[in-house]
């Protein structure tokens, strides 16, 4: 096993070690919020595979609040089939520039969109979005699918049980480590140039079953004038052969890291994210046992229990308290007989539905919970969505610097060295990113309320007031502002067309 090999194993081995103060945490949310998701202790796991994780549970307000708050997360953030992002001039290009560049763009991001819309994204992110409610920390795997397929993105919803990560000097959580296990028919489909040793072959025909521990790990690589990307080395060791006996699937160097890592909330010096599912917890087991408790008296009331003469004597020891239960009693005495309280009151239901209500609230689900109240004005519809925007611009914020961001700049780098979309720089200055999602057009929407109050506002007051307006402009921003295509604003004085001479890679040159 080469330096570099036994340095990373190293690592990820210290890496794993501080994780797992984290792992009894995180499966006791799974388990209260969501018991469908598997063990995140890896042994756990291969060995209750497929098995019930739900027979603890007996209150469904928690596991119901995640699902609802992933769901409006998938809608707000990255609505499917939807356009929640777009490629916009940068502030570096005049006004007339950016008319030229915008048409462009915007076919680049259709592109962009296409690729999204017809891969696995939907399906995988929403299952990292449960992964960040209940456990705080997500991981999604963005690979390049193979050429010929109809998209060039492939995603895979990464288990925290493979993963371990460290957080960089400036914060961002860009070193991933995933220990996964890996047949050698695995290894064939994803690393096909791969050399693999005989004693694994051998072991393999032996068995079927035979599987190894794939490590990859991505570390950033930096320099005197930044980052230089991402080194990727793919691993496989087996501890029945040794570690001596590593081999190298697959190693380079990536522009992006192929695992986005992102968390809900962190606290100061915290690698691993915090959830809401995380705060509500003792509501969440306490809630659980409630109901359990009413569970077991409503069972009791139903089959009740029972005395029966017995000329024995009374052990105390022997009595169970469980429905349909005959404890004996000597003849003709009155047996075990409860203190009967002056008064019954039963708070049961009141306790129980006070911590629901505290259990959605930390959740979220009764702020975005479904709209019920029909023909909402357009101001009502505003102000939920500011409402929205409150509630959720803390985690929003965190989400765009860590998931979207880093999640866009692959796609665009992967298309462009495909040569699928125009060779530019998504630098900031001249192209910069875009987001259109519904959580992120709230203060657009707010910005776009208040130019049309005013301009309503000089209207009334005459024909002289309205021509301080400059209306074409006003056109313009009002278009740009929510995201009208560049196709349908009418561009007039522009320095450059795309003709034969000049291309659209001219336009982008030029500007």
């Amino acid at each position: 096993m080469s330096d570099k090999i036994r340095e990373l194993v190293t690592r990820w081995q210290k890496a794993v070690e501080r994780r797992q103060n984290w792992e009894p945490h995180w499966q006791e949310c799974y388990n209260y919020a969501f018991p469908q998701r598997e063990n995140v202790s890896t042994q756990q796991y291969y060995d209750n595979y497929g098995g019930k994780q739900n027979l603890h549970l007996f209150d469904g307000t928690a596991p119901d609040a995640v699902d609802q708050l992933a769901s409006s997360l998938l809608s707000e953030l990255t609505p499917p089939w939807a356009k929640w992002f777009g490629l916009r001039a940068g502030p570096e290009l005049s006004a007339q520039e950016r008319n030229q560049v915008a048409p462009i763009l915007e076919k680049s991001t259709d592109v962009l969109l296409q690729n999204f819309e017809h891969s696995n994204f939907a399906v995988e992110i929403h299952q990292c979005y449960l992964d960040l409610v209940t456990a705080g920390t997500a991981c999604l795997m963005f690979e390049e699918a193979p050429i010929g397929e109809s998209t060039a993105f492939r995603f895979y919803a990464v288990p925290l049980r493979e993963i371990a990560l460290e957080e960089s000097a400036d914060g961002r959580l860009d070193t991933t480590f995933r220990c996964s296990q890996i047949s050698i028919e695995g290894i064939r489909h994803r690393f096909p140039n791969a050399e693999i040793p005989d004693n694994y072959y051998n072991r393999a025909r032996d068995d079927n079953s035979y599987k190894m521990e794939l490590i990859e790990a991505v570390l950033p690589r930096s320099g005197k004038y930044g980052a230089l990307g991402y080194e990727y080395t793919a691993f496989v060791f087996d501890a029945g052969e040794g570690a001596e006996n590593a081999f190298v699937l697959k190693d380079g160097v990536f522009d992006t890291s192929p695992f986005i890592n992102f968390r809900w909330l962190k606290a100061p010096g915290e690698v691993y994210g915090r959830s809401p599912v995380m705060k509500a917890l003792p509501d969440i087991k306490t809630a659980n046992k409630v109901v359990e408790l009413i569970l077991k008296n409503a069972s009791i009331s139903v089959t009740g229990i029972w005395q029966a003469d017995d000329d024995g004597i009374l052990n105390p020891a022997n009595i169970k308290l469980v429905p349909g239960a005959i404890i004996p009693k000597a003849v003709g005495s009155k047996g075990l007989t409860p203190l009967e309280a002056p008064g019954k009151f039963d708070i049961s239901q009141l306790v129980l539905e006070d911590l629901r209500n505290r259990i959605n609230h930390a959740l979220l689900a009764d702020s975005l919970a479904q709209i019920s109240t029909p023909n909402m004005t357009a101001t009502e519809v505003l102000e939920r969505a500011s409402q929205m925007a409150r509630i959720l611009g803390a985690s929003f914020g965190r989400l765009q610097s860590e998931l979207l961001t880093p999640l866009l700049k692959r796609a665009f780098y992967i298309l462009r060295r495909r040569g699928d979309i125009m060779n530019f720089d998504l630098d900031g200055k001249v192209v910069d990113l875009q987001y259109k999602s519904p959580l992120a057009l709230v203060q657009a929407r707010k910005d776009v309320s208040t130019v049309t109050e005013w301009v309503s506002l000089v209207a009334s007051l005459g024909g002289d007031a309205l021509s301080v307006v400059n209306a074409r402009e006003a056109a313009l921003w009002l278009g740009n502002t929510l995201n009208v295509p560049a196709n349908l604003m009418q561009e007039i004085n522009l320095p450059l067309a795309p003709t034969e001479e000049a291309t659209e890679e001219d336009v982008i040159k030029q500007a």
